[in-house]
């Protein structure tokens, strides 16, 4: 409660509220003064007329009665000049406006003065004039004459003193009002300097120091204080409530700043790791795997994670314990301790985790090293080794970096095994095909073509057999020219090859070959689209297609030829048909030299499908092939395909 009391005594509120009520207050009486005194005051100057004219009365009746006296008047005329003197002094004696001014206040001098006058006019003066108005008066005489003129000058002096009394006290009134009224102003004067004053003081000078320190902590300078802060007023309750929120927002925004700034090394971390990461996928994915760019890779771990030189070390594939350097940044002066002198390996391998290692130099300083698994799935490669500085300690987020680059390194290792895993499959599957091909065709050619050169030996070994030689050297003949055709053709299915547009492109450079080559008209309804097949798949399906339009261009004399390739929306079996209006299938096209159908059923056999040759009701032949296809490609699949 004193608190509070302090405090309202010292409202700027209050002391401008007391400062406006004094001066309303000084306004307010001078006004009701002048209200007051213009009231008393009023009808005042009428009765200073009015008293004014009872002097001017008594010298005219005195005036009549010397000239009446020079005149010898009769008795009549005085009796009538005389009564209208009378009643007309006596009228202005008891006029109201006279009568009402000092009827106020009887009992001061002004009313003595009045009563003395009165007085005299009704007991002295009067009874002279009314003696000489009864029936048998004569005209006063000198000596009656004589008296009123002695009496006149003492009772006019009484009138001159009641007049002096009322402009007197109209004065008195007046220097009241006037006192009143500078007092007033004075007062007023007085209140309105020391609320300018207070105002300037107190309001207009913190006010301009606290908007100067507003405008200090809007342009971000929250180091500003203001001054006014001792009194116990609004304004400096206001300045201490400012400078604690200055406090409160200088430390807020250094927490701010602080953030800023954290966030800021977080975001440039994050860049360097998004950095780092895409080098990594572009150097490891992007193009085929060198030494050159693993060392590259080394340098961008050291430029952005902030390390020193780096090892990545591969195990051996036929023991873990031994490994090789397969990139290095590390160039140490001779005869200095390494990460390798002597070799090491199970100490970097540890317990194939993230671990530091420390070997002790010739000078007596340590040399740290970090070890990083390689590793992809459950498989682990090898390590990477990152030489920390001395004295520094790696932070959370570069072990991580330098384990997520490790696992990158990991994968591109297993992927490009897997690559050389499969082309090396890839490699000793087409192998196989090309014997088998070789052994089903050319093969079985020159076995035709051994019997014969044995048929023909034994002819001429035995000319008395009478055995035909031509016949023989014809069929030898044929052999030979079958046998080199369909190694032309194994040439040709050897050197085939798919290359980037992929297998709608390869087909329809095959319709277009066969087409120039034949002149008969062959079109393409390739409805496959984006559905990609296997590498395998891919080469299996041209060579069909290749196989059957061969068949047609030699032996189906057809003059239209179509090509057909249909793949259901909802997925399920591909359908391939190979249709021609020429004269049809032979019916021993199973024969031991025609081994066309034989390759083509094994390819069929290798997509996991079907394909059937049969004649075609409306003539020419139909060889149609479906199977399921078994997916995307496998990873290397996008290589350069050769069969």
């Amino acid at each position: 409660m004193a608190d509070m009391a302090k405090l309202t005594r010292k409202s700027l509120l209050l002391r401008m509220g007391i400062a406006m009520a004094t001066i309303t207050t000084f306004a307010f009486v001078s006004m009701v003064s002048s209200v007051i005194i213009a009231e008393m005051t009023q009808g005042v100057a009428a009765a200073v007329n009015q008293a004014g004219t009872l002097r001017m009365q008594s010298y005219r009746i005195a005036n009549a009665l010397a000239q009446e006296m020079a005149a010898g008047n009769e008795k009549q005329v005085y009796a009538a000049t005389t009564d209208k003197m009378v009643r007309e002094f006596e009228s202005r004696l008891l006029d109201s406006r006279l009568v009402s001014i000092l009827s106020r206040n009887p009992h001061n001098r002004l009313g003595a003065a009045y009563r003395n006058i009165s007085e005299q006019w009704h007991g002295d003066i009067k009874p002279l004039f009314l003696a000489g108005q009864e029936p048998d008066a004569v005209p006063p005489s000198a000596a009656t004459r004589a008296r009123y003129l002695t009496m006149v000058d003492a009772f006019v002096a009484d009138i001159d003193h009641m007049v002096k009394l009322l402009e007197r006290d109209v004065e008195s009134k007046i220097s009241v009002l006037r006192l009143i009224q500078i007092s007033s102003l004075f007062l007023t004067l007085i209140v309105v300097s020391l609320t300018m004053y207070l105002m300037n003081n107190k309001v207009l000078v913190p006010l301009r120091d606290l908007l100067a320190c507003a405008q200090s902590a809007r342009l971000g300078d929250f180091s500003i204080r203001t001054r006014h802060t001792g009194n116990d007023d609004e304004l400096g309750q206001l300045g201490y409530a400012f400078n604690v929120m200055a406090e409160d927002l200088s430390k807020k925004y250094s927490d701010l700043e602080e953030r800023v700034r954290e966030k800021t090394s977080d975001l440039e971390r994050s860049n360097r790791s998004l950095e780092l990461l895409y080098n990594t996928t572009r150097r490891l994915y992007m193009a085929p795997v060198s030494d050159t760019a693993y060392t590259a890779l080394l340098r961008d771990i050291e430029k952005l994670v902030g390390v020193g030189p780096g090892t990545i070390c591969i195990n051996d594939e036929n023991s873990s314990d031994k490994a090789f350097k397969l990139a290095t940044t590390r160039n140490p002066p001779a005869g200095e301790v390494d990460t390798c002198s002597p070799p090491n390996c199970p100490a970097c391998y540890g317990e194939h985790n993230t671990h530091m290692m420390r070997f002790v130099r010739r000078r007596g300083d340590e040399l740290q090293i970090i070890s990083t698994p390689i590793r992809d799935q459950k498989q682990q490669y090898g390590v990477l080794l990152t030489e920390v500085p001395r004295g520094k300690k790696l932070d959370e987020w570069q072990t991580r970096l330098l384990e997520a680059v490790a696992r990158h390194i990991g994968i591109a290792i297993n992927i490009t095994r897997q690559a050389s895993e499969n082309r090396r499959l890839a490699l000793l599957e087409e192998r196989g095909v090309i014997a088998r091909e070789l052994h089903d065709s050319l093969a079985q050619s020159l076995s035709y073509l051994k019997i014969q050169v044995v048929r023909l030996n034994v002819a001429l070994s035995h000319p008395a057999d009478d055995q035909p030689v031509g016949p023989i050297i014809d069929e030898l003949r044929e052999g030979i020219s079958r046998a080199y055709r369909q190694l032309r053709e194994l040439l040709t299915t050897f050197r085939l090859k798919i290359d980037g547009p992929g297998l709608n492109a390869a087909l329809e450079e095959t319709v277009e070959e066969f087409r120039e080559r034949s002149g008969i008209m062959i079109s393409l309804d390739n409805q496959l689209g984006i559905h990609q097949l296997s590498a395998n798949e891919e080469i299996h399906v041209l060579h069909i297609i290749r196989e059957a339009l061969a068949n047609v261009t030699r032996h189906s004399g057809a003059e239209h030829a179509q090509v057909t390739i249909c793949y259901p929306e909802d997925g399920g079996r591909i359908a391939i048909r190979i249709c021609d209006d020429g004269i049809g299938i032979d019916e021993e096209a199973e024969r031991a030299d025609h081994y066309g159908l034989a390759i083509m059923n094994e390819r069929a056999n290798g997509l996991g499908g079907e394909i059937c040759v049969a004649r075609r009701p409306e003539g020419g032949t139909e060889v149609k092939l479906e199977f399921t296809p078994s997916g995307m490609s496998e990873p290397g699949d996008s290589m350069r395909r050769t069969a």
